[in-house]
């Protein structure tokens, strides 16, 4: 029996090698693609211009942003999503005090500041203290400077514009993971507790010692709950 694709969906500022203990898992078992949330200034428009690339149907699992594009793509194309798994991310729209809280970040990036915005006010939020912590640190800061100051912009407008996905939660019928660090400060466990509870069937899986990224600060255990799920 063949596997059916699985399409990964990266957080800001994040690329393909987010999930490079993923790809080494997996991909021998079934075809794995990346798709990058570049392009466009509304989540609508990023989940329509990647479902227009995306096998006929597939797995899909998002992080953080990604997780908000994945809950877009199954609300705009339920029938071509066989499961879910919605990592370190958040269904609600954002807060109007934390959109406000965009606007220095964004003119610090077009004044040419990427590397400090990110260094000084994002990533420290990130990760758990832990041996992987420096190197994953380092590969953020290389992937947000690959994608740039552009991307910077485009992204953080769509996540001050995203819709509340509650709704969509609720009309969810295909095998479906939450999962999240244990230490997720930007998206914390109870969060995905609410979650889990919206989604019918949803099994939530907390990893400890992991913060915002455990596909990349605790691989092992994440890929054992997504093995999982995709065997559901």
């Amino acid at each position: 029996m063949i596997s059916e694709p699985l399409l990964l969906l990266p957080g800001m500022m994040c690329d393909a090698r987010l999930f490079a203990p993923q790809f080494a898992a997996f991909s021998a078992t079934r075809m794995i693609a990346v798709a990058p949330l570049v392009g466009h200034t509304d989540m609508g428009s990023l989940a329509s211009a990647i479902l227009a690339q995306a096998p006929s149907r597939f797995a899909l699992a998002g992080l953080s942003m990604g997780g908000i594009v994945a809950m877009e793509m199954i609300r705009q194309a339920p029938d071509r999503i066989t499961r879910l798994a919605l990592l370190d991310t958040n269904p609600l729209a954002e807060p109007p005090e934390r959109a406000t809280q965009r606007e220095p970040q964004i003119a610090a990036v077009k004044a040419g500041n990427l590397r400090s915005v990110m260094r000084d006010e994002m990533k420290p939020n990130y990760l758990a203290d832990g041996p992987r912590r420096g190197a994953v640190l380092d590969l953020c800061m290389t992937m947000a400077e690959t994608l740039g100051p552009e991307v910077f912009v485009a992204q953080s407008r769509a996540l001050a514009a995203r819709p509340d996905q509650t709704e969509t939660l609720r009309n969810v019928r295909v095998p479906t993971l939450i999962l999240c660090g244990a230490e997720d400060r930007l998206c914390p466990p109870a969060r995905h507790e609410t979650m889990r509870d919206l989604v019918p069937g949803a099994r939530l899986s907390v990893i400890d010692g992991a913060g915002h990224l455990p596909v990349l600060e605790q691989p092992d255990p994440t890929n054992r709950q997504i093995g999982r799920w995709l065997d559901r």
